[in-house]
């Protein structure tokens, strides 16, 4: 197995330099129709930083000397804050998860709106960023697009880069991605070691052709990109997977409960995917320390649903029918 990761890191992991935007560009246009690529954000609150990673996709990947990128999609779930305001403003198609399938109520969670992202966008190759990025780079996108417009035998590619922890005016370099390492990597290594290779499996960068989207189930929550990650390990295998180095990703940092009910999420997801059984208590408890003293229990459900392959939704094959 050692030997079958080695080889696919060789064959299947490059630097976002490997491609240049020329080759990339003269890919799309000998792809045609299936070069096409939507980029969406999922975001719930995040008016600091949406309009920054928007402004850079328009302005670097969207211009008429580089039209690489064909729609830019910010898929709303709920926020409060000016988030839909200030993407709009950037330059973004801006949709609320609530317009998308309205016969079927919406769940919390990122899962849920990026399954919902595929009846609303119309790119053969979809590249999903997360909205909570800092000093974003450009590189984010055509790094990961880049290799599924140049060889037509991938159908998933992630990002991959240094993530330091920053924190309390502290920065400590590669202590970014504590649920990664202590959850997730620890889990692929052990139940499906041919995805040992890849350096940020729970990473919210990724792009995949629609056609392997479609057919996948979506996680809710939290466990999405591990559920995606080996469903499409199960469905096209290893050599259609690979990732790109794009360099080093700031982002705000979620808190050490915020971290468990991850945490959680993604042993299910991964428990799911083990065994297709039952957890018997499907819920987290952890404790704050309550003001009068003492310790005080929350009790969290554990995100369990998944939502169907999007090919199975009638909405969804009406619409790629019409299209």
């Amino acid at each position: 197995m050692l030997d079958e990761v080695a080889g696919w890191l060789q064959r299947r992991s490059w630097t976002a330099d490997h491609r240049p935007l020329p080759q990339l560009l003269a890919a799309k246009r000998a792809a045609g129709a299936r070069g096409t690529v939507s980029v969406v954000l999922p975001a719930l609150d995040e008016e600091a930083t949406v309009g920054e990673i928007v402004g850079t996709i328009r302005r670097e990947l969207m211009s008429e000397a580089v039209p690489l990128v064909d729609e830019l999609v910010v898929l709303d779930s709920g926020s409060t804050d000016r988030t839909a305001e200030v993407a709009a403003a950037a330059g973004a198609v801006v949709v609320h998860r609530d317009e998308v399938l309205p016969r079927l109520p919406a769940l919390p969670g990122k899962g849920e709106v990026l399954w919902r992202s595929l009846l609303v966008t119309r790119g053969e190759i979809v590249c999903f960023v997360d909205s909570d990025l800092r000093e974003f780079d450009a590189r984010f996108v055509s790094g990961i697009v880049g290799p599924l417009l140049t060889d037509p035998d991938l159908r998933l590619v992630k990002a991959m880069y240094d993530r330091p922890l920053e924190t309390g005016g502290t920065v400590v370099p590669a202590g970014g991605g504590r649920v990664t390492e202590l959850v997730a990597r620890p889990l692929l290594n052990l139940h499906w070691p041919q995805l040992a290779g890849f350096v940020q499996p729970l990473g919210g960068e990724y792009a995949a052709r629609r056609s392997l989207l479609e057919r996948l189930p979506f996680p809710v929550g939290y466990g999405v990109e591990l559920g995606l990650l080996v469903d499409a390990l199960n469905t096209v295998g290893l050599d259609a997977l690979a990732q790109v180095d794009v360099g080093v990703r700031h982002h705000r940092h979620q808190d050490g409960q915020a971290l468990g009910r991850m945490a959680a999420a993604i042993y299910r997801t991964a428990q799911i995917r083990l065994a297709r059984g039952h957890l018997v208590r499907p819920f987290l408890t952890q404790f704050d320390r309550a003001p009068g003293g003492g310790f005080e229990p929350h009790v969290h459900e554990v995100a369990t649903e998944e939502r169907p392959p999007m090919r199975t939704v009638p909405e969804y094959a009406r619409r790629r029918a019409v299209a």
